[in-house]
């Protein structure tokens, strides 16, 4: 708390660059009120150029957060009200700070010098940027004095310039005077005449210095404020952006646009007063003509500084929701544009309507050309205008989207192999406004990130691998929408990895070893080194237009479906580790081999989209490795996998060594019905999934006797396969347990519904449960 207590006693200008260290992105009544919490912290020992050290930075900012909570929740009383509701606020703020990189915030730390010892979360370059708007706010204010300076120097120049010509007057009606008078007159006239005039000499070469200086001190001003507004606009804005592109693969959220806003802002703010400052000094040339250089600096700067702020303009008219990548037609869906210099410039005075234009890829770059695309669309939107809304709490001027829909869409010709779901589109969002009383009009226009236009849900995957792709490896400044046809292997690793923990909303992404197996499938490859991979290119064909070697499917097609069947049926199994997933069949059997029968696990199918097969070591006569065939989606919608391993008693061990109850049980569906007490587990060598396609021959098998595996027992096994509820169920499985031990087989009469026999292949499997042996069990169905 010493430090801040010195801060307490900074004046003048070091107060001032104490100041300028915060702002909303950390304000000042957090250093105040948490003095002592923050100077007690250890922020020197965390290297922000270390990934790792990205811990120890969340756990400070989490303390930083829950300190600042509990302060505001001990405010109390009148005084303590609004305090209460500011501190909430900003740890409301705090919480919401992006968390990447060298961007995750820090907080102050110490340092030698006074100001020094209280920068705070901002990185250096964040910093560099406050201090360079307080040298932007000196250096407008210092221009602002010059000026005025200039102005009473000129009116007193004006004042004296007509004294000399009231002078001349006098001097045209001395012939009205007597000889002797006239020439007394005269004398003197002439001498406060000679002596004005000089001093009017004099006076206007030092109002032409005054009127260069401050040119060029303009001049100096204008290339700061380019130097900044580039910082901010295609350095920190770009880089939001890019974010934001990346977030559309599952990255992190983009963030705020608050502190951008605020930049953006006072970067509007200075160039209008310098605007206005090189306005009236233009206006003080006009009063007061005096041959020079200064008229042709003048009309340069006015040119620069109009070109500063169109630029401004027009870059910070963004997309701050973009709108779906995948957009199927006639589907309702939203987008918001966002104007971050829209209230400080006043724009919200007469709020500019916005126009959303769906266009081609051609059309996208035949605009950033300035060619003619008469106006042209490449569909039909609904509900495309919105008039801009200003925000007086959030001082945000932004046109919330929320009811557009894709009437048609009009294709072009398409290059080559290139399927509809490789066809890119984008939203054109325009709009026109003017600042500062029509002084200028601005036609503002944006493009959001390419979108792929599907008319049928089976085709989102394909579109889905379109925006991955583009997503990923789009450069900035690229021509509208150009990729690269082919990239590195680590390269797309990174974007599998962050699209596949987006997706499955899993924290467990794909290891070093998931990798391997990734690559050994996509490239045909048996090398089992990461790094024998890292210079290899993956080309937009490989990935998902040639279908992978003997399958009848792409390499993403295969990877979506994995990430489909996880994400809606299989998450905390990912999360729990019960899934190995990333496993092919000889590498599954090379891992059960040293493992005791009934050993387990879990891998994503070869054969079938989105499947997951078990495999299991039980050593038999015939073989040791067996297989099911592999259940989809379609499977889980029916039946849970934790309930279908439940079934399943021979499997006893998930890889490596953890019983399956342990891992499994809690996912277990409750039990309405019990087995026949004594009764052994079904062989894995009779259970109806198994997939006979791999030898899981029943030749030499050891099977249980008809006593061993009852008809309670098998009808149990069928209703795992084909998922009938329980309440069907009973009514069978007690008249089963009643009638089934009788060697003879009696006559089983059972009344079911219509809709019980409309299960596919129900029938056939029903009386091949009840068939023990089949020859001495008659089942009757009654439809009722």
């Amino acid at each position: 708390m010493a430090v801040w207590i010195q801060a307490q006693q900074l004046q003048g200008e070091a107060l001032r660059q104490m100041q300028a260290l915060y702002g909303q992105h950390f304000p000042i009544e957090v250093r105040h009120y948490l003095s002592q919490w923050i100077e007690s912290q250890a922020w020197d020992s965390i290297d922000l150029d270390n990934p790792q050290e990205n811990v120890k930075a969340t756990q400070l900012l989490e303390g930083l957060i829950q300190e600042l909570q509990k302060k505001a929740d001990h405010q109390v009383g009148e005084d303590g009200f609004l305090l209460k509701i500011k501190l909430g606020h900003y740890a409301t703020q705090l919480q919401a700070t992006p968390r990447w990189g060298r961007e995750a915030p820090a907080v102050p730390v110490q340092s030698p010098s006074p100001a020094g010892s209280l920068v705070d979360a901002m990185s250096q370059k964040h910093l560099q940027i406050n201090q360079t708007f307080e040298e932007l706010r000196l250096i407008t204010q210092d221009s602002e004095n010059e000026l005025k300076k200039l102005q009473q120097t000129q009116e007193y120049f004006i004042i004296q310039y007509q004294e000399n010509m009231r002078l001349q007057a006098q001097f045209s009606q001395l012939s009205q005077l007597g000889p002797q008078e006239r020439l007394s007159r005269e004398t003197t006239l002439q001498q406060k005449k000679a002596s004005l005039e000089a001093w009017l000499h004099r006076e206007a070469q030092t109002l032409q210095q005054y009127r260069v200086e401050l040119a060029e001190k303009h001049q100096k001003t204008l290339q700061l404020l380019r130097k900044q507004q580039t910082t901010i606009l295609d350095d920190e804005l770009i880089q939001w952006k890019r974010r934001q592109q990346l977030a559309g693969n599952g990255g992190p959220p983009e963030g705020t646009l608050d502190v951008l806003q605020t930049w953006c802002e006072k970067l509007a703010e200075i160039i209008w007063q310098n605007r206005q400052q090189i306005r009236r000094a233009e206006h003080l040339c006009q009063q007061l003509p005096i041959p020079g250089p200064v008229e042709e600096m003048l009309s340069e700067l006015n040119g620069t500084i109009t070109d500063i702020i169109s630029a401004l303009v027009t870059s910070t008219f963004i997309i701050e929701k973009q709108p779906p990548q995948v957009l199927k037609t006639q589907t309702k869906f939203a987008a918001t544009v966002r104007l971050l210099v829209g209230g400080k410039l006043n724009v919200h005075m007469n709020p500019p309507q916005v126009k959303a234009t769906i266009i081609s890829e051609q059309q996208a770059k035949a605009l950033l050309k300035n060619e003619s695309t008469r106006n042209e669309s490449s569909g039909e939107i609904l509900n495309n205008c919105c008039v801009m809304e200003y925000h007086q709490a959030t001082g945000t001027l932004s046109a919330h989207f929320r009811n557009m829909s894709l009437k048609r869409i009009k294709r072009s010709d398409r290059r080559g192999a290139e399927s509809v779901t490789e066809e890119k589109f984008t939203i054109l969002f325009e709009s026109q406004f003017s600042v500062g009383g029509n002084e200028l009009v601005f036609q503002v226009k944006t493009l959001s990130l390419p979108v792929v236009v599907i008319v049928h849900g089976s085709q989102d995957n394909n579109a889905t691998a379109t925006v991955l792709w583009d997503n990923a490896f789009a450069e900035p400044g690229r021509v509208p929408f150009a990729v690269p046809d082919k990239v590195q292997w680590p390269q797309l690793c990174e974007a599998l990895n962050m699209k596949f923990k987006a997706e499955v909303q899993s924290s467990r992404g794909l290891t070093k070893e998931n990798l391997v197996f990734l690559a050994q499938k996509l490239f045909n490859s048996t090398s089992s080194h990461l790094e024998d991979y890292s210079s290899t290119t993956v080309s937009w064909s490989q990935f998902n237009r040639e279908n992978l070697p003997g399958r009848n499917y792409t390499f993403w097609q295969w990877f979506d479906g994995v990430m489909e069947v996880l994400k809606k049926h299989l998450k905390p199994h990912w999360n729990d580790g019960a899934i190995l997933g990333f496993v092919n069949k000889q590498q599954a059997h090379d891992l059960l081999i040293n493992k005791p029968d009934g050993t387990f696990l879990l891998r994503f199918s070869d054969s079938e989209i989105g499947g997951i097969t078990i495999a299991w070591k039980f050593d038999s006569a015939e073989r040791m490795f067996w297989n099911l065939m592999p259940f989809t989606t379609r499977d889980f919608s029916i039946r849970s996998l934790a309930d279908r391993l439940g079934d399943l008693s021979y499997l006893i061990y998930v890889f490596p060594d953890r019983p399956k109850d342990e891992v499994f049980s809690k996912y277990y569906t409750p039990v309405l019905c019990e087995s026949t007490p004594g009764s052994a587990a079904p062989s894995p060598l009779t259970h109806p999934s198994l997939d006979r396609g791999q030898g899981a021959s029943l030749a030499g098998a050891r099977a249980p006797s008809p006593a061993g595996f009852g008809c309670a027992e098998r009808m149990e096994a069928v209703s795992s396969t084909t998922c009938l509820l329980p309440h069907l169920w009973s009514p069978l499985l007690a008249l089963l347990r009643t009638f089934g031990g009788h060697r003879g087989g009696p006559w089983v009469w059972v009344s079911i519904t219509r809709g019980f026999l409309d299960v596919p292949g129900l029938v056939p499997t029903l009386l091949g449960a009840l068939a023990v042996p089949a020859t001495s069990l008659r089942a009757f169905l009654r439809l009722s």
